[in-house]
Order: C-alpha cells, then sequence, then structure tokens
C-alpha cells in the first residue's frame, strides 16, 4: 500500500458514525449531481466545532472553490456555536499557512505511526470494555477531549468491527483503547492512559489481537511519550499535520494523550 493509502485510510464504519456526530455538519459543491469539494464540520454541543474532512477533486482545484467552501464551512460552525467557542482542526503540512490566515494557529504537531501487529503476553491489568466502568471511560475522555461528547462516545465504543481494551478496573482504572477495522489494517484512537505503563499494555492488547496485521496510532507531538511509545513497537513515521485552534486551545493534559481519536472529529 503507497503513502496516499495509509494516509487517506477511513475505518469501515466511519461514514455513518461521522455523520450520526452531527448530520447537520457536511458540505459540499457539485458540478451538476457530481461531488467535486467537500468537508465537515462538527458541533459538540455548541461549545466546541471541530473541522475535518477537507478535499477537492484535484481537477477543479487552482479556480477558488477550496478556498470558498473552506471559508463557508468555518463562518457555519462559528454561527453554531456559543460565543468564543473555539474551533479545532488537523491540517496537513501543505496547508497550514492557508488556515493560519483564516484564523488558526498551530498548537502542536501530530503524527501517524504505522505498527505490525505481534503475538504479546496482555498485561493482567487489561480487559475487554466492562460496562460497570463506563463511567470512568467517558469521564478520562470528557478530561482527554476537553468538552463532552458522550453521544459520540458511545456509538464509537459500540461500532462494529471494533476492539476496546481498559486499564484497571474501578478505583484502579487508568485507560482505555480503541481499535477499529479499516480498509488497510486497523486504526487505534484514543488511546487514552494516566500512566506510560498503562498505555503502553493497552496498546500490546491490540497488537496481541491482530498478529501480522498493520496498525496505525495516530500520537501528538506534545506528548513524546506518544511517539517514544510506537517507536519502541516499531513504528514507521507515515506523515505528519498539525493541530490548530481558532480561539483559545482548550488546556488539556496532554500527558495523558497518547492516541488521538481522529484527525477529522478530534
Amino acid at each position: 500500500m503507497g503513502r496516499i493509502g495509509r494516509c487517506w485510510n477511513p475505518g469501515l464504519h466511519d461514514a455513518d458514525l461521522f455523520y450520526d456526530a452531527d448530520p447537520e455538519g457536511f458540505y459540499g459543491f457539485f458540478d451538476g449531481n457530481e461531488l467535486i469539494a467537500g468537508g465537515a464540520l462538527v458541533s459538540y454541543g455548541s461549545a466546541f466545532g471541530f473541522m475535518g474532512l477537507f478535499i477537492v477533486k484535484p481537477e477543479y482545484r487552482g479556480a477558488g472553490l477550496g478556498r470558498d467552501l473552506w471559508y463557508l464551512r468555518r463562518d457555519t460552525l462559528l454561527s453554531r456555536l456559543n460565543p468564543y467557542a473555539p474551533i479545532g482542526m488537523d491540517g496537513v503540512v501543505a496547508m497550514q499557512a492557508f488556515y493560519s490566515k483564516g484564523g488558526f494557529e498551530l498548537a502542536f504537531k501530530d503524527e501517524r505511526y504505522e505498527l505490525t501487529g505481534a503475538i504479546l503476553h496482555k498485561h493482567p491489568d487489561v480487559k475487554p470494555l466492562q460496562v460497570s466502568d463506563l463511567n470512568h471511560v467517558l469521564g478520562m475522555d470528557l478530561q482527554c477531549f476537553g468538552y463532552d461528547r458522550s453521544a459520540f462516545l458511545y456509538a464509537w465504543l459500540e461500532q462494529p468491527e471494533a476492539k476496546v481494551f481498559q486499564f484497571g478496573t474501578g478505583e484502579s482504572f487508568a485507560g482505555f483503547i480503541v481499535m477499529r477495522k479499516a480498509r488497510s489494517g486497523w486504526k487505534i484512537g484514543p488511546l487514552f492512559a494516566a500512566t506510560e505503563t498503562a498505555a503502553n499494555a493497552l496498546l500490546e492488547a491490540c497488537m496481541d489481537t491482530v498478529p501480522g496485521d498493520k496498525l496505525y496510532l495516530d500520537t501528538p507531538g506534545s506528548n513524546p511519550a506518544a511517539k517514544q511509545l510506537a517507536l519502541k513497537h516499531g513504528g514507521q513515521f507515515i506523515f505528519e499535520c498539525g493541530r490548530m485552534y481558532l480561539g483559545k486551545a482548550p488546556a488539556l493534559p496532554m500527558e495523558m494523550i497518547y492516541g488521538i481519536t481522529s484527525f477529522e472529529l478530534g
């Protein structure tokens, strides 16, 4: 699989999950019945927005369509949010200067790593998601994402062809990870953990589940331990983009964020 394929490699059920996150958040330009440019905007309870899935068909680039669509999406999302609510996005390097002109500031780099599953010994504290610990999962997600997205997370955790593991139970709960089947291999996200031990054990559980298959982990550059975790397990760098914000960036515990949920929805 080539470099482009490893970058554009959606989960098999992403379309429905993304749409359900905000059914009013998908916009496109058409040439007749043909979609030639598109993008998403998601409002999380009007307190936080996220922009993603922005693309223009190559043969229509250079005519200003992308610029018009991007500003349409930004301004529409601003109109749907509370005053001064921030907007996030993960921008590819080549477009970051354009996004900066639209008011976004770079907060940190994201790096995608490709790993290969292997037979490993699961840590005894790693278990499949326990219903009794769902409140711990929701609480850690709120802490690491910064805003309530429980409706989205419920669907994300229950999606078909996905595996969800947690580290510890009850008062000892220390993290969780989601891996979902993609067009090629498996995509990991989120990976949130209170300790490096928990993060390592959760990642190893995913690798052990699919020996020989490819897994993709998107690490935030502001948590060096996340990159080191990927490299420790033979991760190969694929590409980078940048988390950018319009407005005040949320104060997040970056030391707990080892894998971003998605570049499309935050």
